[in-house]
């Protein structure tokens, strides 16, 4: 890389340079081939007869580099010192060195010589070259907090010219305040090379929230761009300021689980001894954090603490409760009662915390418990009451069976849907279930028992008049009941004996209405006649009407 700035006469030597003239600058890089151009190309002159380089020695004497002939296509190196090896010219008359160092940065002059005149080009030549990676080195094991310290020193080495440092928290600038910063940066060059090093020393106070902080240091050089070194991160020390203590178990607690107590603290490093409170009884761990109760009962539940093994006022409380329940039910398991007995069901409790009580029978949820004064059939069932709070079920139950001496309630009769038979059919109660006989024979058709209550159903075809019996039984006793069944042909009769005794009834019935009928017209008619003065015996008409009416009663 080259570049040319013109520095004007006027402010560097007026009396060498004349206003308006230039020195050129070239910027080369270390360890490459410099060139250097010889008015930047403009140096064929007609009747060139040849061009020469020169420079500037150390101690200020001038010193010849090469000569390059117009006629010739070689050049002739005139030097002797380390140039000897390392200048030639190229096709534009520009100088080239090779291996370029930090001793190449002086002024180089091109003569260009013709018939006519002679012309130098003075060119000044500077080496750069870009430093290292910052690395970070010295660095502190650990910061405390609020405390000024050494955070490490950041170094970047072999640049040209020197390379400048920025120390970086959370990749933001951090400047030298004075007072929680300090910032101190050297400056060393290599005796041989002459190549610079950097380094940059960082005082820091540390807070507590710098424990997640990440430092970098960022080298800013001419020949760019940027270098970052790697993310540093420091634990920060400081003591302890709060205790907290955490119970670890599953929820809730119940009788014979484990419960551990875990003591923490914020300090960095964290306290690694605790003093546990258990109960009002002060137990010391050491190299650990937590303490195990191990079979807990309702007896452990209580205020539970952890401290520091030196500050005892710093400490933290917990209150642990244990879940419990005990549940008693009164009766349990089978239980057989008498039809219109009374039962007694009694349920005991005892929990840690409110408990929700359910009950169902034969599956299905009561929304509250039967009243048992007075037992039915109905009140048979499987009983189950569940208790429970959270984590915690408790299942009772009882089996209820009611018991009675089997009695008939009805006993009926009705035609089959063809009209052809006779269908009985005889409900009972009673528990044992009863068993059933009939005085005829005929045809069992249906049969159920639910409740205690059992139907049972007889299809008979009587050729005569019967009187049917029906006869139920347990082991707890028995009942019977009749019923009169007609045959098909004494019911046909007896059918037609009710046909014509409900005409008869009706013509009556007709009769004694229209009687009632006139009886009230003749006492509206004499009321009338009261107040006419007619006697009560009526007009002829109405005595005619009379008549007819008393002759179709006779009829």
């Amino acid at each position: 890389m080259q570049s040319v700035v013109c520095l004007f006469g006027a402010f560097i030597a007026a009396a060498v340079f004349h206003p308006g003239s230039c020195v050129e600058t070239v910027i080369g890089l270390y360890g490459e081939t410099i060139e250097v151009p010889c008015n930047n190309g403009n140096n064929k002159p007609d009747g060139l007869i040849f061009t020469k380089w020169k420079y500037v020695k150390d101690d200020g004497s001038p010193g010849d580099l090469l000569v390059k002939q117009a006629q010739k296509d070689e050049a002739t190196v005139s030097a002797t010192d380390g140039y000897k090896s390392r200048v030639s010219i190229a096709a534009n008359s520009s100088l080239l060195i090779a291996r370029g160092s930090l001793a190449d940065q002086r002024v180089f002059t091109c003569m260009v010589v013709s018939l006519t005149n002679l012309e130098e080009h003075s060119v000044e030549v500077k080496v750069h070259k870009k430093p290292s990676a910052p690395v970070i080195k010295n660095n502190a094991k650990e910061l405390e907090n609020g405390k000024l310290m050494q955070l490490g020193e950041c170094v970047v080495e072999n640049a040209n010219p020197p390379a400048d440092l920025i120390w970086m928290k959370n990749d933001q600038p951090l400047v030298d305040d004075g007072k929680m910063i300090f910032i101190t940066s050297t400056i060393t060059k290599d005796p041989v090379t002459g190549l610079s090093s950097t380094s940059s020393r960082l005082q820091y106070t540390a807070r507590k929230e710098d424990v997640e902080s990440q430092f970098t240091c960022t080298a800013k050089h001419e020949m760019g761009p940027d270098q970052v070194s790697e993310p540093e991160t420091f634990p920060i020390h400081y003591p302890t300021e709060k205790v907290s203590l955490q119970v670890i178990s599953q929820s809730p607690i119940r009788e014979g689980d484990d419960v551990t107590l875990k003591c923490q603290a914020d300090g960095n490093p964290p306290p690694t001894s605790f003093n546990f409170n258990i109960k009002g009884k002060k137990v010391t761990v050491t190299d650990k954090d937590v303490y195990t109760l191990t079979g807990v009962t309702r007896a452990d539940s209580g205020i539970y603490k952890c401290s520091l093994l030196d500050n005892d006022v710093m400490e933290s409380t917990q209150f642990v409760t244990v879940s419990f329940l005990d549940v008693s039910l009164t009766p349990t398991g089978k239980v057989l009662k008498k039809l219109g007995e009374n039962l007694m069901v009694s349920l005991e409790k005892n929990t840690s915390s409110e408990a929700k009580v359910t009950w169902t029978k034969d599956n299905r949820k009561l929304d509250k418990l039967p009243d048992f004064s007075k037992l039915t059939y109905s009140d048979a069932g499987l009983y189950v009451c569940d208790v429970s709070i959270e984590g915690i079920k408790r299942s009772l139950s009882f089996e209820l069976t009611v018991e009675g001496i089997p009695k008939i309630t009805s006993l009926t009769k009705h035609r089959s849907n063809d009209g052809k038979h006779k269908v009985l059919t005889c409900e009972a109660e009673g528990s044992p279930k009863p068993d059933v006989q009939w005085s005829v024979n005929g045809t069992n058709d249906e049969m159920s028992y639910v409740n205690g209550k059992a139907t049972y159903k007889l299809t008979v075809v009587p050729s005569k008049n019967l009187t049917v019996s029906c006869f139920v039984t347990n082991k707890l006793g028995e009942d019977t009941k009749e019923i009169s069944v007609f045959s098909q042909k004494n019911e046909d009769g007896a059918e037609q004996a009710k046909v014509i005794v409900g005409v008869v009834v009706g013509l009556l019935v007709a009769a004694a209405l229209v009687g009632l009928t006139y009886w009230l017209y003749i006492k509206k008619t004499r009321q009338g006649s009261w107040k006419t003065g007619e006697k009560e015996t009526g007009t002829s008409e109405e005595s005619k009407k009379l008549e007819e009416n008393n002759h179709k009663a006779d009829v």
